[in-house]
């Protein structure tokens, strides 16, 4: 039902001049889905309300509520009578909706509220619906999904996840919001969280890592505490654009947290020497934005200053790090091995302040659209580094879009990465054994085999015209056969 509900929706979305690509699919679903998703939670909340004989303030009320204007019933059935449509519709999202929502935004007590999300949400965005009759299609399918139970949000959550992938797919920086998901299992299998611990992304995007980071530690048997604990004190995250940060919260909350802790900000734009032991997390797991470009103000946030975004966030992830912390965060490869000041100062810094103990180097086209390779750093804060265990990952295909990588692939390294075992793809480098002055982490694999010794240009010239000569000579003697 709702596989057919989201291909529905797209059919419709597709039909709007407003509405051009995978990025604006998922925009423009993720806010109506939002709405319909608070109108189920409300409900929910006032029967709890009624059970225990407490009244029950609706946080959307009036002619806002879902049920108002964009599914109203009468009898439980579908009242087209009083049904907003055509232009009247795309009138009142646009100048009484989106705006009366916004406005949640000054009421909120913190960012952990959900009055906070909705005014983020629709500050942020725009409805690029023109046509009210496919907006009116759109609500209708939507307000089919139920969102009461986990086995709702769970295939929900699914078919989102879809959808984010296929935008990550698309173009238009659509990459940047979404890292391979057997890639973040991989990376979290290896860090372990427990509950009870705080997760924190500084560049949250889809919010990838803090949803499975979620599935991880979920349990069906679960004490109360303890499921209280996942859902208000464990996944924090912060992201700078809106249209991540509101697929970010949409994402989280179809797998099954109310009100996630994601901040809509730069992380940035926070000093790292103003960092206090309150703000530091037992965990870091990111994928941060590579290239950018920030603003030389927001360098002077960090003692090392770049041009390079990722560079910024690596700084920013150490500190933001309790002592004893474990983090893992993808970088791009060239941060091991370049020569320029930055690199060189953050390298030693990592290596002086955290043990690194493990580098997965990833194979081209573990992103998808992205020209770049990568690898992710795994390292605990509070001890230098003694020994780095390298291991390089080779699914034994190329990976493309109709050949991504899957847990498969991730699952040696998971196993070897246990007990730090060396073979074919793994290696150890020593603390001592790496270069002092430039602290080259490059991926070099002593146990690949030997490439055979390439020929100087001279030799091969000298081949080529041996070769013509003895050709002309044969032919020759054939033109004397003749």
């Amino acid at each position: 039902m709702y596989e057919n509900a989201f291909n529905a929706i797209e059919k419709a979305l597709r039909a709007e001049e407003g509405i051009s690509n995978e990025l604006d699919y998922v925009e423009q679903t993720s806010w109506v889905l939002f709405l319909k998703y608070l109108h189920d939670l409300e409900g929910e909340r006032r029967d709890r309300a009624e059970l225990e004989g407490k009244t029950y303030a609706p946080i959307i009320d009036g002619r806002y509520r879902w049920d108002r204007w964009a599914a109203p019933k009468k009898n439980g059935v579908f009242d087209h009578d009083t049904a907003m449509t055509g232009d009247d519709l795309v009138r009142f999202v646009d100048g009484e909706l989106f705006p009366h929502l916004a406005l949640f935004h000054d009421r909120a007590t913190g960012p952990d509220t959900i009055e906070y999300k909705i005014g983020e949400v629709f500050t942020e965005l725009r409805s690029k619906f023109r046509s009210g009759y496919i907006l009116r299609d759109v609500l209708e399918i939507v307000d089919g999904l139920a969102f009461k139970t986990q086995a709702d949000k769970h295939e929900l959550s699914a078919l989102y996840e879809t959808r984010i992938r296929r935008m990550g797919n698309a173009g238009r920086n659509g990459g940047e919001y979404y890292t391979p998901r057997p890639l973040i299992r991989a990376m979290i299998a290896v860090v372990d969280p427990q509950i009870g611990e705080t997760i924190y992304d500084g560049a949250v995007g889809s919010a990838g890592f803090l949803c499975e980071a979620y599935d991880y530690l979920r349990r069906p048997d679960l004490s109360a505490s303890d499921y209280e604990t996942l859902q208000r004190r464990t996944f924090y995250g912060q992201e700078k654009k809106s249209l991540a940060y509101v697929i970010g919260i949409m994402n989280m909350v179809l797998h099954g947290i109310e009100a996630p802790n994601i901040v809509h900000t730069n992380s940035l734009n926070e000093n790292v020497l103003d960092i206090q032991e309150k703000d530091r997390h037992d965990i870091v797991l990111a994928n941060p934005p590579f290239g950018g470009g920030e603003r030389r103000e927001v360098q002077q946030n960090f003692p090392i200053k770049s041009g390079e975004t990722a560079y910024l966030f690596l700084q920013h992830f150490i500190r933001k790090l309790r002592a004893g912390g474990r983090a893992a965060v993808v970088i791009k490869n060239t941060f091991l091995s370049n020569t320029d000041n930055a690199s060189v100062a953050l390298r030693r810094e990592l290596l002086d302040t955290c043990n690194l103990h493990t580098v997965l180097d990833c194979p081209q086209g573990t992103f998808q659209g992205a020209g770049v390779k990568t690898v992710v750093l795994f390292f605990e804060k509070g001890a230098p580094t003694e020994r780095i265990w390298f291991y390089q990952l080779d699914p034994g295909r190329s990976l493309g879009k109709t050949n991504a990588l899957n847990d498969d692939d991730m699952a040696e390294f998971v196993e070897m990465q246990r007990t730090f075992a060396t073979g074919a793809k793994a290696w150890v480098v020593e603390r001592t054994a790496v270069d002092a002055s430039t602290c080259d982490l490059s991926v070099k694999n002593p146990n690949a085999p030997e490439a055979e010794t390439l020929r100087a240009p001279e030799e091969i010239i000298e081949a080529i015209l041996a070769r013509d000569a003895e050709t002309a000579e044969i032919l020759e003697r054939i033109r004397g056969l003749l």
